[in-house]
C-alpha cells in the first residue's frame, strides 16, 4: 500500500498492484458507490447475500455484490464482464476485513485529534476530509461509532486514498471496544402490538415476506432519487409492521443490502431508518 507510483496510474492498474499486495479489490462508480447488481443478481435472485458473513452462492463473473465482490485475482480484474466498470470507475476500493486490516476512518479535525490521544499509533493515510487510520487485524464494521469516527473492516469497503505513512501496528482491544455499544445494523422494532391484541397476522410467513420482498424489489427498481426511495421504502416498511415488533434483524439486514446496492451508504441507510421511525413515532 505504499507504491508511490500509484498515483500517477489509472484505476485498473491501480487495483491490479494492490491487488498483488493482497488486498480484496473493487471499482467504485462516481459518488465512490459500488457498482449495482447486473440483471442476473438483481434483488439478490443469485443467492448472494452481502449482509451475511459470506456473499452466498453467487459466481457472477461481474462487479456485483459491492464489497463481497472484492478480489485479489488479476484475470477476475482484467476480465471483460469488468471491463465496462474500470471504464467508469471513479476510485478504487477494498475490503479491509478480506485483507486482514480495520481502517479507523477519521473524518474530521477533531476525530483526528481524539485519535491521536486515545488509540496506538499506526499508519495513516490523508483523505480528502480526514485520515484512515490502518491496523492489522479485522473486526465488524460499524458507522459513527463515535462522532466523526466509522469502522470498516468485515463486509465493507474502504478507498484506497493513496500510500500511507507510518507502520501498521496490531488491531488493540480499545479499537475493538468501539464497536461494543453500536451495531452495524438497527435493533429490531420492539413496541408493543396495538391495541385490540390478537396474535400479530405480519408473523405469517407468507404476508411478511410478501412485504419484505416487494419492498427490496421497490428499492431495486428506483431508477433516480435513491435517497428519498429508500426513505420512502422503509417509512411503508415501518408503518405496516412497525408497531408489532415482528421484524427482525433480518428483515432489517435485506432493506439495508438492498439499499447499498443501490449505493447508498450504511450511514444513510441509517439515517433513513431513524427518520423513519421518528416521523412514525417509534
Amino acid at each position: 500500500m505504499t507504491h508511490p507510483a500509484l498515483i500517477r496510474r489509472d484505476q485498473l492498474s491501480i487495483a491490479l498492484l494492490l491487488a498483488a499486495d493482497g488486498l480484496p479489490i473493487l471499482p467504485l462508480r462516481r459518488g465512490k458507490v459500488p457498482f449495482a447488481n447486473c440483471p442476473t443478481c438483481t434483488d439478490n435472485a443469485c443467492g448472494g447475500r452481502p449482509n451475511m458473513k459470506t456473499p452466498g452462492p453467487c459466481t457472477c463473473p461481474h462487479p456485483c455484490h459491492g464489497w463481497a465482490a472484492a478480489t485479489t485475482d488479476p484475470w477476475t480484474l482484467n476480465s471483460p464482464q469488468w471491463a465496462a466498470a474500470w471504464r467508469e470507475a471513479a476510485a478504487v476500493a477494498y475490503h479491509p476485513g478480506g485483507a486482514g486490516l480495520t481502517v479507523v476512518d477519521l473524518d474530521h479535525a477533531d476525530a483526528i485529534a481524539w485519535a491521536r490521544d486515545t488509540l496506538p499509533a499506526t499508519q495513516a493515510v490523508p483523505t480528502t476530509r480526514g485520515e484512515h487510520w490502518l491496523y492489522a487485524g479485522a473486526m465488524p464494521s460499524a458507522n459513527g461509532v463515535r462522532p466523526g469516527v466509522d469502522i470498516k473492516s468485515t463486509m465493507s469497503y474502504a478507498r484506497w486514498v493513496g500510500p500511507g505513512t507510518g507502520r501498521i501496528t496490531v488491531l488493540p482491544d480499545v479499537v475493538r471496544a468501539l464497536t461494543a455499544a453500536k451495531p452495524a445494523v438497527p435493533a429490531p422494532v420492539t413496541v408493543s402490538v396495538p391495541a385490540g391484541g390478537g396474535e400479530c397476522r405480519h408473523r405469517t410467513p407468507v404476508y411478511l415476506e410478501r412485504g419484505i420482498s416487494m419492498a427490496e424489489q421497490r428499492i431495486t427498481d428506483a431508477t433516480g432519487g435513491v435517497h428519498n426511495a429508500v426513505y420512502a421504502t422503509f417509512l411503508a416498511v415501518l408503518s405496516t409492521h412497525g408497531r408489532c415488533g415482528c421484524l427482525t434483524e433480518d428483515h432489517i439486514a435485506r432493506l439495508f443490502t438492498a439499499a447499498q446496492v443501490k449505493g447508498e451508504s450504511p450511514r444513510h441507510c441509517t439515517d433513513a431508518w431513524t427518520n423513519a421511525r421518528t416521523r412514525l413515532g417509534l
